[in-house]
């Protein structure tokens, strides 16, 4: 069985749908299901357009995408939970404790993987590797203020705060990318 991440926003419109769809690109020749849900979702809803302007411009399709709510069993079947904020965060490991050691904000993960030494031996399940390699960096690293942990909802502005919004989420996913293919 593939491993599976889930990427964790407000309403799974804007960050999380993005963040699917740019580590689908990143992680393509992974077995890693990518899939995304919301705290506050409604579900059904369409990606927004900006969101969806920026996943055309990145090469996908949002047309086939719909939104999702939040729910426990999406949480204990993820092998990583990686949401766009410290309140997202709290919300998933309330929902689902045991998932507490594998959640992590987006921005923190990408900083604790890009400190992480990449695992010496290839094996057979990377990401679990990667998740181990990103976790022991944390008594490594000076803590980050509260908010650095925190993406920005671009919601309310402009198809550019998107496309920064969507920038930003990259520059998280390409470190795990890396100790996904170190450890792989």
């Amino acid at each position: 069985m593939a491993d599976r991440v889930l990427f964790v926003c407000h309403a799974n419109l804007c960050r999380s749908p993005m963040a699917e769809h740019l580590a689908r690109r990143l992680l393509a020749d992974r077995p890693v299901l990518v899939s995304s849900a919301g705290t506050d979702a409604m579900d059904g809803m369409a990606m927004h357009p900006y969101a969806a302007e920026v996943v055309t411009e990145e090469g996908g399709d949002p047309t086939a995408f719909s939104s999702r709510t939040l729910r426990a069993e999406q949480l204990t079947d993820a092998t990583l939970v990686l949401t766009a904020t410290r309140r997202q965060r709290s919300v998933c490991t309330s929902l689902a404790p045991g998932a507490l050691h594998r959640t992590f904000t987006l921005r923190q993960f990408g900083r604790l993987a890009a400190a992480a030494e990449p695992p010496v031996e290839s094996t057979d399940d990377p990401l679990a590797a990667a998740i181990a390699a990103a976790a022991s960096a944390r008594g490594r690293l000076q803590p980050a203020a509260p908010d650095a942990d925190d993406l920005r909802d671009p919601i309310g502005g402009t198809v550019a705060d998107f496309r920064r919004c969507a920038e930003e989420i990259e520059r998280s996913l390409r470190p795990l990318a890396a100790l996904i293919g170190a450890a792989g």
